[in-house]
């Protein structure tokens, strides 16, 4: 089933204004902070990252540095895959030393991606606090892991799986409840 004829949970405009909250519940949480900073997980992770930075740019008068993650050969389940992997860059264009890393991703689900997230971020520094912030958390955790900053949550039965759509790479934002295949 396609994106467009799953039903859809978020549409663009709803996606923006939990977007939007999200970046005031950063601002509330971190605005003080210098060395706040956004790091996404590819792929969806970094356009939601750049958006969110976009509007705590707005909201604290300042920039927000934003670095991207690529989690492919962390990942826990990378043997029980087939085929060869695709790995990208990992660009995270500050120290993270002493900063404050805000993780973005788009849908937390049993929370293997953020472990995986974890280890591949402080394989390059040593960060002053790391946080987490999804678009959609859609329970179903296999490890002790939350975020603390989450636009929609929501129960969802484990024969269906949340898609969020973004622009940057889909050609069009939504967030949408499909058949698991």
């Amino acid at each position: 089933m396609s994106p467009s004829q799953a039903p859809c949970l978020l549409d663009p405009r709803q996606m923006d204004a939990y977007l939007q909250r999200l970046s005031r519940e950063i601002a509330a949480a971190f605005g003080h902070e210098e060395g706040l900073v956004l790091v996404g997980i590819r792929s969806r992770g970094l356009p939601l990252a750049e958006r969110l930075s976009a509007k705590l740019g707005e909201l604290l008068g300042r920039d927000v540095p934003v670095g991207v993650l690529d989690i492919t050969l962390y990942r826990d389940d990378l043997t029980e895959k087939t085929g060869s992997p695709i790995v990208r860059p990992t660009e995270i264009p500050f120290p993270l030393k002493g900063r404050v890393v805000v993780l973005v991703d788009d849908v937390l689900f049993t929370g293997r991606t953020v472990r995986a997230g974890m280890d591949a971020l402080l394989d390059h520094g040593r960060p002053k606090r790391v946080w987490l912030a999804v678009l959609v958390d859609r329970g179903g955790r296999e490890l002790p892991i939350q975020a603390d900053f989450v636009g929609l949550k929501l129960e969802v039965p484990m024969n269906q799986r949340v898609s969020v759509c973004v622009q940057e790479v889909d050609g069009q934002d939504g967030v949408f409840l499909e058949g698991r295949s």
